[in-house]
């Protein structure tokens, strides 16, 4: 599975392989967001089990902050807690695909007000629509049907979200207006703060990444904010790898790259229909190269069967060759080997040859990984 962005248009001007590097890429906009930045904090307030590394900014934070605040983001937090939805990225539904984020919060949210109200509503009830989202289709305004299911799927999560669902389909702008306040009271109450010291690091690593594009190309500096990202110039495709399928296209619009010094380790990707393509990758720290979602899911299978697991107990203690794993387990040499290369394939197991014989060693660091592994995987 992944999500994939469709960048053939992106150098329409210039011709498939005419003009320069940096002319061909010249709508490819590394820009840090402040709302972006400011939606990703909250997740990290209201999800703090997702950035163990934020947890004393998180506690301190929480702890100081007003309660009639705090009330008030527990009403919207399905905004930015279960789904980081499209009302951070107000830019890219502005019509034409060429805006990118603005330099303060105030201009971002300005760009928020730009936004119909159709696109408002079915960008902050992104939870219902999923099915949706990258297909041409009306809103919750729009579509009756949806509006039930919203409805619907708003009160299975408590009343709370449930009455702030139906506020925000009975009057929109009465909730945008709340919204705005919202974020404005945050920005006062801690974000500005948060904000001076990350964005000189968030700027920095955006000229870097500019930089980057001018001198070695789209495929170098996308694929350098991720593992998860790949690129095919030739076929115009990017591909981030992640546990969703969505697909989107620049169009003749631009593709915006959004630095996030919160949100590791999420990798998103907006691919709403009808809106310019963006992802927002982490920039600090060197980490190690988590596993694709292929390599993931062919090691938990690894890991299923119970021979496997037996196998695993003995290799994790030594190394062994086949045939003392076919002694002790009662069980033939080749049906030894077919479980080791399942385990091989997997890349939790290495190989050492000692003479004539090859000796079989569990990769303790690659299991040992598996559990934050899994976590990046389902959360990138």
């Amino acid at each position: 599975m992944s999500v994939t962005i469709d960048i053939t248009g992106l150098a329409a001007d210039t011709g498939a392989a005419g003009g320069s590097t940096a002319e061909r890429w010249r709508r490819v906009s590394v820009v840090p967001s402040p709302l972006a930045e400011l939606g990703m904090a909250l997740h990290a307030l209201s999800e703090p089990g997702h950035h163990p590394e934020l947890q004393g900014w998180a506690t301190a934070v929480s702890s100081r902050l007003d309660p009639c605040l705090a009330d008030r983001l527990c009403e919207a937090d399905f905004l930015w807690r279960t789904t980081f939805s499209d009302v951070f990225a107000p830019f890219a539904g502005i019509p034409g695909g060429r805006e990118i984020p603005g330099a303060t919060l105030a201009e971002e949210l300005d760009q928020l007000d730009k936004l119909t109200d159709g696109q408002f509503v079915a960008a902050a009830l992104e939870f219902t629509c999923h099915p949706r989202y990258h297909l041409r289709a009306d809103g919750p305004l729009e579509d009756p049907e949806l509006r039930r299911r919203s409805l619907e799927l708003a009160a299975a999560r408590g009343a709370v979200q449930e009455r702030f669902t139906r506020r925000l389909l009975e009057d929109p702008p009465a909730v945008r207006a709340w919204f705005r306040q919202l974020m404005l009271d945050c920005d006062e109450a801690f974000f500005a703060d948060t904000w001076a010291r990350i964005q000189p690091q968030l700027a920095a690593d955006a000229r870097h990444r500019t930089e980057l594009l001018r001198r070695k190309g789209l495929g170098e500096a996308l694929t350098s904010l991720s593992a998860a990202v790949s690129v095919d110039e030739e076929a115009g495709l990017v591909t981030v790898d992640k546990l969703l399928a969505g697909r989107t296209a620049t169009g003749d619009g631009g593709l915006v790259l959004v630095p996030t010094s919160l949100g590791r380790p999420h990798l998103l990707v907006l691919h709403r229909y009808g809106w310019q393509p963006s992802i927002t990758y982490p920039v600090h720290g060197v980490r190690p190269q988590a596993p694709s979602v292929e390599q993931l899911t062919r090691r938990l299978e690894a890991l299923a069967h119970p021979v496997r697991i037996r196998l695993c107990r003995h290799l994790a203690r030594g190394p062994h060759t086949t045939g003392e794993l076919a002694d002790a387990h009662g069980m033939s040499a080749p049906e030894i080997s077919r479980h080791l290369a399942v385990l091989k394939k997997a890349g939790l197991i290495t190989d050492c040859r000692e003479g004539r014989y090859v000796q079989h060693q569990l990769d303790l660091s690659a299991v040992a990984r598996l559990g934050s592994d899994f976590i990046e995987g389902v959360l990138r």
